[in-house]
């Protein structure tokens, strides 16, 4: 995910897909602690979606 895809979106679409991307950083932890998960850089990319998401968002909020 890019940060000008995210730029584009609106506040209540980042609230909407940070909820989505932690649902999905969730989904990845249960995968790895039952030894299904391939590549565990998926959940790295997550963590840093989540981390772009929220560090928009804030600084969406703080211009308003």
């Amino acid at each position: 995910m890019k940060a000008k895809e995210i730029r584009e979106s609106s506040a209540e679409e980042l609230l909407i897909k940070e909820k989505e991307l932690k649902a999905k950083l969730f989904n990845l932890r249960i995968q790895h602690a039952t030894k299904q998960l391939t590549n565990t850089a998926q959940m790295q990319r997550v963590r840093r979606d989540i981390a772009r998401v929220k560090t928009i968002a804030r600084q969406k909020a703080a211009r308003d």
